[in-house]
């Protein structure tokens, strides 16, 4: 494997100091980290027999080492974002949508390229392939909905905008199944996979397998924030500028109201933005989602999981951070050669602590698509409507998106005309509607809810067919109890306790 010095702490950032002794101690403890996990790591490289695969993974291996060296650093300095100097970014950081301009050039399109993270398993659904071949809608997957989108696109303006998947190792043989039957759409799909980095033992610091044929479980894909060097690694960066695309649409698979902007891609072009990142205001289920900040007059994008534990109240503050990333990505392909090819990418690194099935404990280094934005010349965001951010992370998602409330037109979902309020019931279902399996045996029918404020379910709770639901309405079985709620039942404005009795809220 190619040697890689350890990178030096930037200027950008003060680090708060831990006493001299505390830091000798951390500087020696990090030189033996680096020989070592350069050790394993050339061990790991020429485990593999084929010499293009062994070319592919060691460059591979290279970044991850140069990641793994950035950490130990900043442990090794105590480096952390000083929440002082963090500030929320000033009005013009952030576009409103309605700003935009109204007049498109539908030409524009011939630039642009549409690319969905499909990496994800839907592990915390159940589920055990890909997540976006799950069916949400009429029968139809996210990925039917996103091509059935970008076809429509196509055929409307006669435009050729190809879509590309990023998979990861745990779905690309799956994704590669699926589209097989899109082979007759007016469509150019592509796939490309982000990057395996081996999980680290958390207390030797070392990788966990010791072999590139180890098992699934050993790896981890590192986030979405591989995008960038997964597009230069694969040679589909080069690829698409050689096409003449200069715009790259980048979003989640499975965020539903991710759908190509005409307005957005204008703007782009207009103010010569290198880099747009959709956000929209923060309520209180978002109060997770990472924000952009003001820091040391740099715009950023701040994590939960980057933030010191005694501030995390404050982050979740809708008062001082009003918006959230959507994770909806406009990014320039001209800019990012260009940095890819001088400074590169050093994305915020975001420690992963798991623990693996026998109980061991170990840590991923991941990094977020959305942390570039520093990196480039003239970026910020837009507030758009929150409408384009409709993931479905939860089995209480995947009911409204499949209920009554939203209809389908070419690929999109639509708000029923028929919902008298603009914003969309609140759902909690709990644990025993957790696994996707479990949903689909509880609802023999999805409810009519058009007409519903919040839903809360808790306990062993079974729907029969044609119910609707208006109102608030609380089912809760208690421990040791059931309920069934019967065929065609109407609840509106009920609490339904464990006993079966109704009351009226």
């Amino acid at each position: 494997m190619s040697s890689l010095a350890v990178p030096q702490p930037s200027g950008e950032r003060t680090p708060r100091t831990r006493g001299v002794s505390a830091m000798h101690f951390k500087s020696a403890t990090t030189g033996v980290a680096t020989k070592n996990m350069r050790n394993e790591l050339n061990k790991l490289v020429n485990s593999v027999k084929d010499p293009q695969k062994r070319k592919e993974f060691d460059t591979e291996m290279q970044a991850f080492f140069y990641l793994f060296t950035r950490y130990l650093a900043e442990r090794a300095q105590s480096q952390e974002l000083e929440w002082d100097r963090i500030k929320s970014p000033d009005s013009n950081a952030i576009v409103p949508y309605d700003k935009l301009p109204t007049g498109t050039d539908p030409k524009n399109l011939n630039k642009l390229a549409v690319l969905k993270v499909n990496g994800g398993l839907g592990t915390s659904m159940g589920m055990t392939g890909a997540k976006s071949a799950l069916e949400v809608k009429d029968g139809m997957s996210f990925l039917d909905l996103t091509v059935r989108q970008i076809e429509h696109l196509n055929t409307t303006h006669n435009v050729d905008v190809p879509l590309i998947l990023m998979t990861s190792f745990n779905t690309h043989e799956d994704t590669l199944r699926i589209i097989k039957k899109y082979e007759n759409q007016k469509l150019n799909i592509e796939t490309f996979n982000q990057s395996r980095y081996p999980r680290i033992f958390k207390e030797t610091l070392l990788p966990v397998p010791h072999s590139y044929e180890d098992d699934k479980s050993k790896w981890y894909p590192p986030g979405h924030g591989d995008l960038y060097n997964a597009l230069v690694n694969s040679g589909v960066l080069d690829k698409l500028l050689n096409e003449g695309r200069e715009y790259l649409f980048v979003s989640n698979s499975d965020n539903l109201g991710a759908v190509v902007d005409e307005k957005i891609l204008q703007y782009m072009i207009e103010s010569g933005s290198e880099f747009i990142m959709e956000v929209t205001d923060k309520t209180k289920a978002d109060v997770k989602g990472g924000t952009i900040i003001d820091y040391d007059g740099t715009i950023r994008l701040l994590e939960i999981a980057q933030v010191p534990s005694e501030h995390v109240e404050d982050f979740k503050s809708v008062r001082k951070f009003k918006i959230f990333n959507t994770n909806n990505l406009w990014i320039n392909l001209k800019a990012l050669k260009r940095i890819m090819e001088t400074e590169g990418m050093e994305l915020d690194i975001i420690v992963n602590p798991k623990t693996t099935d026998d109980g061991t404990q170990v840590i991923q280094l991941e990094t977020a698509a959305g942390a570039a934005i520093k990196h480039f010349k003239v970026a910020h965001g837009i507030n758009v409507p929150r409408s384009r951010f409709l993931p479905v992370k939860s089995c209480s998602d995947l009911l409204l998106i499949k209920s009554d409330i939203y209809s389908i037109e070419h690929g999109q979902l639509v708000i029923n005309e028929n919902r008298m309020f603009g914003t969309t019931p609140v759902i909690k279902l709990g644990d025993h509607f957790k696994k996707i399996a479990q949903f689909q045996k509880r609802f023999k029918k999805i409810p009519t809810i058009i007409e519903l404020d919040h839903l809360t379910v808790t306990g062993d709770v079974y729907f029969g067919r044609n119910v609707t639901l208006r109102g608030t309405v609380i089912v809760v079985a208690n421990e040791g109890q059931r309920i069934d709620i019967p065929d065609g039942c109407i609840l509106e404005n009920r609490l339904l306790s464990g006993n079966l009795t109704m009351t009226e809220l």
